[in-house]
């Protein structure tokens, strides 16, 4: 059976706060009443000395005598203070409450009497049990007491049980914040980060809805100019060669366009944690080397500058080799794609030895982007020139490969003409 937590609360704190308020009473009962009660207190101390001058009195004067003598006396005094023939002293019966000092007189006409100064005390069973009101009160104020807090717990839970099922639903506009009022404690905060999951959850599906639209946008163009090609290959046998030489091309263009797609994905999945450490400089190098070929076809001339150090005595960088190397060269690429001949793309790698973190600076001189492109320029599938080629993805598996490695990637134009990326990267991951 699952017992609510409202209830386990509420009963929790009720009998916690039943528990205190019989400690406080017995501690109350202990201090006040200490080893002697005041009944017994009084008897022991005062009675000796209030009885004596009775005594004398009722002996000398008989009762007249003694009630003047008992008026002299404080009202306690006389409340305690009793006048008993010796028949009716002997005859009373038992009283277990009653604590008292006794004294035999004898009256000038012969009559006996006994002097009682008395005192009552609670028995031992009742000295410690509070009040039956006390109980009622306690118990009451107990109960409302643990109910609020009960509530004021678990309202906020149920709501966030709410969100998550509604969540699970998939309805990405629950949000919880508005619905926890004025609240400043972790269960506002745990709020607070429910709506920015479900934020996060909801951009996402957005980004994958549109990765989708811009994929199958890619692959229609090219599957449409094949569907062309082989149509017009059966109408005109004649013209078979060029269009099998079109269909070999746009085969060859799916093929690059996956190739894009799985290495997005690599880029978007791969593990941040990783035990490889690679050299930077080495990696960029590499890059360099091979990219060279493509850019001497257009007459574009890499410049590269490198950190001196020998390789043995640079920092290494924790993560993967190949996802920054794609990163890096994706960059470079674009520089060339944009490059005209004659003009020069200068690579910088430097290491900041006080943040621990190596900056690669890409410099071309092509025409640069507006504002508004730049901020969009990391987005999948964003091409800024149609006929430039590729399929907009390069860039954004540069981003995704430097955000994996808790770097970051930025883009800005250059005052003398082209842009200016700027890679950081520190040398762990972790």
């Amino acid at each position: 059976m699952k017992i609510r937590l409202f209830w386990k609360i509420l009963i929790g704190f009720w009998i916690t706060l039943f528990l205190i308020m019989q400690g406080v009473w017995l501690l109350a009962v202990l201090v006040r009443d200490g080893p002697i009660a005041p009944d017994r207190w009084l008897i022991a101390r005062v009675a000796p000395v209030a009885l004596p001058p009775l005594q004398q009195a009722l002996t000398d004067g008989g009762p007249a005598a003694f009630e003047r003598v008992l008026a002299t006396l404080p009202e306690e005094d006389r409340a305690r203070i009793h006048l008993l023939t010796a028949d009716a002293a002997a005859n009373r019966p038992e009283d277990p409450e009653l604590i008292e000092r006794l004294t035999d007189a004898t009256a000038p006409d012969g009559a006996r009497y006994v002097i009682a100064y008395q005192g009552r005390q609670s028995p031992r069973r009742s000295h410690f049990r509070p009040p039956m009101e006390f109980i009622v009160v306690g118990a009451a104020g107990g109960f409302l007491f643990s109910a609020i807090l009960a509530w004021y717990i678990t309202s906020p839970i149920r709501r966030l049980r709410y969100g998550l099922n509604r969540l699970a639903h998939g309805d990405l506009d629950v949000r919880l914040e508005p619905k926890i009022g004025r609240r400043r404690d972790e269960i506002a905060d745990l709020a607070r980060d429910f709506d920015l999951t479900a934020t996060h959850l909801r951009q996402a599906m957005e980004a994958r809805d549109r990765l989708f639209h811009d994929v199958s946008h890619e692959l229609r163009s090219p599957l449409t100019r094949l569907q062309l090609a082989i149509e017009l290959a059966r109408q005109d046998p004649s013209r078979m060669i060029s269009s099998m030489n079109r269909i070999e091309r746009e085969a060859r263009r799916l093929d690059d366009l996956i190739d894009e797609l799985l290495t997005f994905a690599r880029s978007e999945n791969s593990l941040t944690q990783s035990d490889e450490f690679f050299d930077l400089v080495g990696v960029v190098e590499s890059v360099i080397a091979d990219a060279t070929f493509e850019a001497t076809t257009k007459g574009v001339h890499i410049n590269p500058h490198l950190a001196d150090a020998q390789a043995s005595a640079r920092p290494s960088i924790q993560g993967r080799a190949e996802l920054i190397r794609r990163a890096i060269e994706n960059v470079i690429r674009n520089a060339i794609r944009y490059s005209a001949t004659g003009q020069q793309i200068d690579v910088t790698v430097r290491f900041d030895t006080a943040e621990n973190t190596y900056t690669v600076e890409i410099l071309d001189e092509g025409p640069g982007l507006t504002e508004a492109e730049i901020e969009k320029m990391f987005e999948p599938f964003i091409r800024h020139d149609e006929r430039s080629g590729g399929f907009g993805l390069g860039l954004t598996i540069a981003k995704r490969a430097v955000d994996a490695h808790n770097g970051n990637i930025t883009a800005r134009n250059r005052p003398t003409g082209g842009l200016n990326f700027t890679i950081r990267l520190p040398i762990s991951s972790g």
